[in-house]
Formats: structure tokens, sequence, C-alpha cells
């Protein structure tokens, strides 16, 4: 019964991330930032999708961070540093299957804050 409800829950995730990624795509211009946020920690790449690369990345976890707003604020000026130092200020910002509120949003709002269009 366990089973059957996970597949369930992943078959509807794995839906509402391709429907947010059918509509956004990073070039080496513009790349898409993909976020990943777990309960814990958060990470995030920019990722040129012409030639299949990441340009960019931070984890919070190696930055000790957790997943709160403030932490996320925190990983967002790391980002924005190492996105300033690729070359990259604007970027298309991917929330994958997460709603744009509390961390997520809090995130975007740390790269626009440190320079980054969004």
């Amino acid at each position: 019964m366990r089973t059957k409800l996970l597949k369930k829950k992943n078959a509807l995730k794995a839906r509402r991330v391709r429907r947010v990624r059918a509509k956004i795509f990073g070039t080496a211009e513009i790349p898409r930032v993909a976020l990943f946020k777990s309960n814990r920690f958060i990470s995030a790449q920019a990722i040129n999708d012409t030639d299949a690369v990441t340009l960019a990345s931070v984890d919070g976890k190696k930055l000790g961070q957790n997943a709160s707003k403030e932490a996320a604020e925190t990983v967002a000026k790391t980002f924005a540093e190492s996105l300033k130092k690729a070359g990259i200020t604007k970027i298309v910002f991917d929330r994958r299957a997460n709603n744009y509120h509390g961390v997520v949003a809090a995130f975007a709002d740390g790269l626009r804050n440190n320079g980054i269009e969004v």
C-alpha cells in the first residue's frame, strides 16, 4: 500500500517538473538556474541547455547552510558571485516542482539583490 502511494507521489512530482521545464530553456548568455530544495538543504546550478553544460553551481550543505529563508539568501549571494565570475548577469529561474514562496522566493530575491536579473 505504501509503495503505491510513493509511486503516485513521485509521478505527480515528475509531472510538475516536466510542466515547468517545458516552458523554459537556458542558453550560454541566459542560463537556466535549476534549484533543488530538500527539507534540510538547498542547491542550485546554472545550466546551458544548448550544450548540456553546467556553468556554475552552489551547494548549501557544503556552505553549512540549511533550508531556511536566511540561509537561502546567503547561498544566493555566494551563487551570484560565482555567476558574476562566469560573466552571467541574467538568468532564467527553474523552480522545478517547488511553489514560488518561502525558501524558493528568498533564493530568487537574494539573486536579485546581488545584481542578477531573474
